[in-house]
């Protein structure tokens, strides 16, 4: 497997292919990044709001993955948009229920206090709200990428024609074990250096603040 790995590597379609779903991946993470936080802040600021779209949101946490990737195939077809938008509906969600959890928790004394010093909403939502949000999304946005960058090779295996999904569709159809272990492999590699070398160097900028107060 070592072998047909460093094969693979020295591939110059595999950077293509990497790159094309880790743009893929960034995209659709992206705009579930934006998207969920305005809604999750959105909801949280708004009980009767929140009430008429939790139940909307129970519905899109119970299709899978793959059931959107059929919706995805048939409204956008072979394009990234395909992939972007099951990564999209995958990680939206996750971010959504954790800011609008985190909304929950803020403390109403700091909220009265702030409007008996006439704060602007947005000061409150800066200086209250995005402290306590924070961490829950953060947690919530690396469970999202996770999950999006998994369900974007099921997208890909379904209906692409290109990226890393897409050359393992192409290897199992072909019975080129070593190369779908080689490919797997790329997957976990590319996992392991997200998170030790982008994910928990901002974990530990961001939430210094924490350590420093409990000292």
């Amino acid at each position: 497997m070592w072998r047909a790995w460093t094969t693979l590597v020295g591939n110059p379609t595999f950077w293509t292919d990497f790159g094309i779903t880790f743009w893929r991946i960034a995209v659709g993470f992206a705009f579930s990044l934006v998207i969920g936080t305005v809604l999750g802040i959105a909801l949280g600021a708004s009980r009767l709001l929140g009430e008429i779209l939790e139940p909307v949101l129970v519905v899109i946490n119970t299709v899978s993955s793959s059931i959107w990737a059929i919706f995805a195939l048939i409204w956008f077809g072979l394009t990234n948009w395909s992939t972007i938008f099951v990564v999209f509906m995958t990680a939206m969600p996750l971010i959504l229920t954790n800011v609008w959890q985190g909304t929950r928790t803020v403390n109403t004394d700091f909220i009265q206090l702030a409007q008996t010093f006439r704060m602007t909403r947005v000061q409150v939502l800066v200086k209250i709200y995005l402290p306590t949000i924070l961490p829950l999304l953060f947690a919530g946005s690396r469970l999202a990428f996770g999950f999006g960058a998994r369900v974007s090779i099921v997208a890909e295996t379904l209906g692409a024609s290109s990226g890393i999904g897409y050359r393992l569709r192409q290897a199992a159809d072909l019975v080129q074990t070593d190369q779908v272990f080689a490919w797997t492999l790329t997957l976990v590699v590319l996992m392991i250096a997200l998170e030790a070398v982008i994910l928990k160097p901002l974990e530990r900028r961001l939430f210094a603040w924490r350590e420093r107060s409990t000292n």
